[in-house]
């Protein structure tokens, strides 16, 4: 379902990136949208399509999700000095000492 972004009230919209299939007649066969993108032929505003917001909203999430895991650091083990590479609340594989990462 395509919404003005205007809220406009807007009921007739245009896709910018269509291909449309014509055959050697002119007559139209087919269409295919290449790239989601709309306006809104009353306010010439852009237009969402509101069926892809909840797919959208997950994506963002995920991509979210993924940046605010801390990264893998590598520090030097206090007790046996060897060089580990650990996440938060890790423990060294070589001497079992807890390691904190800053």
């Amino acid at each position: 379902m395509l919404a003005c972004s205007r809220r406009c009230g807007g009921r007739l919209f245009r896709a910018l990136f269509a291909e449309v299939e014509l055959d050697a007649a002119g007559e139209f066969q087919d269409f295919r949208i290449a790239q989601p993108g709309y306006i809104c032929l009353n306010c010439g505003a852009p237009a969402f399509d509101l069926g892809e917001v909840p797919a959208e909203m997950e994506a963002e999430a995920q991509a979210e999700a993924k940046e605010s895991k801390p990264a893998a650091v590598d520090i030097l083990c206090p007790v046996c000095e060897t060089m580990v590479q650990v996440d938060e609340g890790m423990e060294c594989p070589n001497c079992g000492s807890p390691l904190e990462v800053a």
